[in-house]
C-alpha cells in the first residue's frame, strides 16, 4: 500500500512511530528503509516484532565450543531487557540468533551481546539480518 513521499530515510528508525506524517486508523510504525529504493516501509506494531536474527563480525571473549548451538541470553541494545535465545553456528562465521520470545526493532547494524549466566561470551559488531523477512548486509 501506498501512503506518499517521505522526507528522507535518513530521518527515520526501525520501529519509529511519531513523525511518520500518516493518517491510518491503526498507528504505522517503521519496518525497514529500503534505501536502494528509496522506499520507507511501515506497517503495524506486530510487524517490528521478530525472534529470529542473524548476525556477523563476531568477537567471542570465552572459548566455547562454536560448532554445536549454545543457550544464551541476549541483549540487542543497551536499554534492552536481555532476552534467552540460542545460537546456531551458521557457515561463513555467522550465527543464527533464535529469542524465545519476540524482540522489538531489531535492526541491521545493530549491535548485540550474549551472556552465559553473568558471563559476557560474545559481541556482535553487528546485526547482519533480523527476519520480519529482511536481508541486511
Amino acid at each position: 500500500m501506498y501512503f506518499g513521499t517521505h522526507k528522507g530515510l535518513i530521518h527515520y528508525t526501525i520501529g519509529q512511530r511519531k513523525g511518520l506524517g500518516i493518517a491510518h486508523e491503526t498507528p504505522l510504525y517503521v519496518v525497514d528503509l529500503d534505501a536502494q529504493n528509496n522506499r520507507l516501509i511501515v506497517g503495524e506494531e506486530e510487524d517490528i516484532f521478530t525472534k529470529i536474527l542473524y548476525a556477523n563480525d563476531l568477537n567471542f571473549t570465552v572459548d566455547i565450543d562454536k560448532t554445536k548451538p549454545i543457550k544464551v541470553s541476549a541483549k540487542i541494545r543497551y536499554g534492552a531487557i536481555e532476552g534467552a535465545a540460542t545460537l546456531y553456528p551458521e557457515e561463513n562465521g555467522k550465527v543464527k540468533v533464535e529469542f524465545e520470545e519476540p524482540q522489538r526493532a531489531i535492526t541491521r547494524g545493530q549491535s548485540v551481546v550474549f551472556y552465559i549466566g553473568d558471563v559476557l561470551i560474545l559481541s556482535l559488531i553487528h546485526i547482519s539480518e533480523p527476519t520480519r523477512p529482511l536481508y541486511i548486509s
